[in-house]
């Protein structure tokens, strides 16, 4: 039987499906194709990778099938507005990753992970240190050198109050840096801006960036993972280089608050068959990125846990302010 990471650092053996995915048994869903809410701009990562995920589950025996709905802006939020009116009937999924959290955190929107029911985590993809291949550093030690040397000049592509901009917080906070933050929606955008070099430096990942680090356009400083990436083996970890972060998006579906639990548990179950699937596993391999599925309590539990790391450094590094 096939083994899942469960996204906790451990293996579980694939359990049997807890419902019928099609047919006699399933959960009433009233549509035969869901609206998959993507809250990020095409080119991106994250619609990459969902998009990978809709062609599968459109050629497989599941229903309902889904229809990636690209709704940019506000960094991620937009969509996540769109998400949360919407109703609770199985025919609106949601896109997620930690931005959910942080931006919470960092003031940007009014609710956080728990305005949504978890479905399932589906990847877990390393940030990565970015920088403009026009920039003299060639490793992470060069460009603390100058950062320190001209505290709040060098600047960083973020997506303010997203996961883009908090991991650069925390390497500030980390390493007695002060970098200047500018301003960008999605990842595609701020990839643009480093090979223009509009912006020395931005959170990336393998997915996204690794055609333009071979060929020299941009430069991999460091990754955010336990270990070096397969994908990338000749980048260093940030924990190889002195500093303890390990910081990765977990990227995963949500129902709209409310949805029933059977229904939750179909949409888990569609997404874990996906997820099971050779040419999905070898399409986001080619892309640089490992499937992780988790099932709704467990991805419920992660969630919890990411929200304290979170708001224990928004604390810290004086973002949030608790009640």
């Amino acid at each position: 039987m096939k083994k899942l990471r469960t996204g906790f650092g451990v293996t579980v053996a694939a359990a049997m499906l807890a419902t019928t995915i099609s047919g006699a048994g399933a959960a009433e869903i009233p549509c035969k194709t869901a609206k998959l809410i993507v809250p990020w701009g095409a080119g991106g990562g994250t619609h990459v990778i969902f998009s990978l995920f809709e062609e599968t589950i459109n050629r497989l025996d599941v229903q309902p099938k889904v229809q990636v709905v690209t709704i940019p802006g506000q960094g991620g939020n937009k969509g996540a507005k769109e998400a949360a009116k919407a109703k609770p009937d199985g025919c609106t999924v949601f896109a997620i990753h930690q931005s959910a959290i942080t931006s919470y955190l960092n003031g940007r929107i009014d609710f956080t992970w728990d305005a949504f029911e978890p479905v399932a985590q589906l990847t877990s993809t390393p940030d990565m240190l970015g920088a403009s291949g026009k920039t003299p550093w060639k490793t992470l030690e060069d460009m603390k050198s100058e950062v320190m040397a001209k505290p709040g000049e060098i600047s960083v592509g973020a997506t303010f109050g997203s996961t883009s901009q908090f991991m650069w917080l925390i390497l500030e906070d980390m390493m007695g840096l002060k970098f200047k933050y500018v301003p960008f929606d999605g990842t595609a955008e701020r990839n643009t801006a480093l090979l223009a070099n509009t912006i020395q430096l931005g959170s990336t990942n393998v997915a996204t960036a690794r055609k333009f680090v071979e060929g020299g356009e941009m430069k991999a400083l460091a990754i955010a993972a336990a270990e070096r990436s397969k994908y990338a083996p000749d980048v260093p970890t940030l924990k190889e280089l002195g500093v303890d972060l390990i910081y990765a998006l977990n990227r995963g579906i949500m129902a709209p608050k409310g949805t029933p639990a059977d229904v939750v548990e179909q949409w888990a179950q569609i997404f874990k068959k996906a997820a099971e699937d050779p040419e999905l596993i070898a399409a986001l391999e080619a892309k640089g990125t490992d499937v992780e599925w988790v099932g709704p309590a467990d991805y419920r539990a992660w969630f919890e846990k990411s929200y304290a790391d979170h708001e224990k450094v928004a604390v810290k590094i004086g973002m949030f302010k608790k009640n």
